[in-house]
């Protein structure tokens, strides 16, 4: 479907790759609804996109909360009116040895990363299928594709991800929806900032391209499963690492 034609929805779009990515939605033409935890960024990054002329709403959403997300989705279609594309970006982990992990850490990357996308997309499925066209895209990571010293359960939850998306674009085909996921490697986004500085520049010495990603090159990736040259793709995982897992 052309940008002009899409009605998307963003999650984790008040920072880093979620950011970019609503950016280049509204930026297109598209209407785009940016949501996020964090209320006082998002609605400062939709104002900025608006006064820029795009068509941009903030709706302030908990992914492992339930209530929050049906509520969202509530203030979505009265101002959308339909939601044709669901782009799942909101993630969260930490660098820390498995063994030194808590059962609370485990519960709080596995419902961020895997519960938490999963819920999203399925409330806002039934719309897609009753109209028979819809987009899903996942961001996942290339430490569920490969394992990540130090993000083992997060590998997990991200491994989850990628299982998911293709058994989803499996059983979505019929619908004529498609579903995809990007898997990033090292970015440059306030989550990588928080890696301690011996570990990103450990990233940048094993990536090929020497380099940290940018939001805007895992958004350009994100948005390319998006536009009409990819209604024939789904259940594709793409890698934009920098070449950091090209044999993975």
């Amino acid at each position: 479907m052309k940008a002009g034609e899409q009605t998307a929805l963003i999650t984790g779009a008040a920072s880093g790759i979620g950011l970019a990515t609503a950016r280049i939605f509204a930026r297109s033409g598209a209407k785009t609804i940016l949501t996020d935890i964090n209320s006082a960024a998002g609605e400062a990054a939709a104002q900025a996109l608006r006064d820029e002329g795009c068509d941009a709403l903030f709706i302030g959403m908990d992914v492992c909360d339930q209530a929050s997300i049906d509520a969202a989705k509530k203030k979505a279609l009265e101002w959308a009116g339909k939601i044709t594309t669901v782009v799942s970006v909101a993630g969260w982990g930490k660098t820390q040895p498995f063994v030194e992990n808590t059962p609370e850490f485990w519960k709080q990357v596995v419902d961020i990363n895997f519960y938490g996308p999963i819920m999203v997309i399925r409330t806002f499925l039934d719309e897609m299928i009753e109209r028979n066209e819809g987009r899903i895209i996942t961001v996942a990571s290339d430490a569920g594709r490969v394992g990540s010293m130090g993000e083992t359960v997060y590998s997990g939850a991200k491994g989850g991800i990628i299982a998911f998306s293709k058994s989803l674009a499996r059983e979505m085909a019929r619908f004529q929806i498609t579903v995809n996921c990007v898997c990033p490697g090292p970015t440059d986004t306030p989550l990588m900032a928080a890696v301690p500085e011996r570990i990103q520049e450990a990233f940048i010495r094993v990536t090929p391209l020497r380099r940290l990603g940018k939001p805007e090159e895992i958004a350009d990736a994100i948005f390319y499963f998006s536009r009409p040259e990819a209604g024939f793709v789904t259940g594709q995982v793409l890698s934009v690492s920098g070449g950091l897992t090209m044999a993975g």
